[in-house]
């Protein structure tokens, strides 16, 4: 069905600060179909979310949908915002990120998307990491100096972190280091241990960002809790 196929599309829009596809998180409120037109509303936890996040999420939204081969017309309405009516404007005219919000656009939309998938990589990082450490007790932390992709086990951890390096156009081959910086340069081996808690604190930060968003959003729209699909966590050393 149609609406399953552009339903589907939508795992692909992520919230750029809790690295998570908006389908999980319960922010799809509707969708519709009538035809080749397309129209999805957005909710978000709270009506004061940052709006370059909120404007990128439906802007993202409105670029899968338009991308279906059967899709002429992609309406997405973002509800109960303090900036709904300036984004879901600027939305319908295609105005793009600095036509919607003009000199309040500080930021460049590809820059913010950057920022984010580097948090994002940062966070897959540690969770790939940890996990190696936590399986192997014999390995230090200084020795994640010289673990290379290969290394790593067959397990979604690796498998998200890959996505994560390719999203940013970094090394995936099997003798790519893990530990690397935002350019895929390794880290010395001296600052591996206080590279791995940066990252930790990311992810935690990224973590439990999501668990509080996630509340949030039950608690002004009870029926939320229904779209949520619950985050698969790993346990990880603190």
């Amino acid at each position: 069905m149609r609406e399953h196929d552009a339903y589907t599309a939508l795992h692909a829009v992520i919230d750029p600060e809790l690295d998570e596809p908006v389908t999980d998180l319960g922010f799809v409120r509707s969708l519709t179909v009538e035809g080749p037109t397309v129209t999805v509303h957005l909710r978000l936890p709270t009506s004061f979310c940052s709006p370059n996040f909120a404007y990128l999420m439906a802007s993202d939204a409105k670029d899968v949908l338009t991308a279906l081969d059967w899709v002429e017309q992609a309406d997405v309405v973002l509800d109960d915002h303090h900036d709904s009516d300036l984004i879901n404007r600027g939305l319908a005219a295609d105005a793009g990120y600095r036509g919607t919000f003009g000199d309040e656009a500080e930021q460049d939309l590809d820059e913010l998307r950057l920022t984010f998938r580097r948090k994002a990589h940062t966070a897959a990082m540690e969770r790939a990491l940890t996990r190696l450490l936590r399986e192997n007790r014999e390995l230090t932390e200084e020795a994640l100096h010289d673990i290379t992709l290969a290394d790593l086990p067959d397990h979604r951890t690796t498998h998200a972190l890959l996505r994560r390096r390719t999203a940013l156009g970094l090394d995936t081959a099997p003798s790519a280091p893990v530990l690397v910086d935002d350019h895929g340069t390794p880290y010395p081996r001296e600052e591996v241990p206080l590279r791995l808690r940066f990252a930790r604190s990311v992810r935690i930060s990224i973590d439990g960002n999501a668990h509080f968003c996630r509340g949030l959003l039950r608690t002004r729209y009870p029926e939320s809790a229904t779209d949520q699909t619950p985050r698969d966590q790993e346990v990880h050393a603190s």
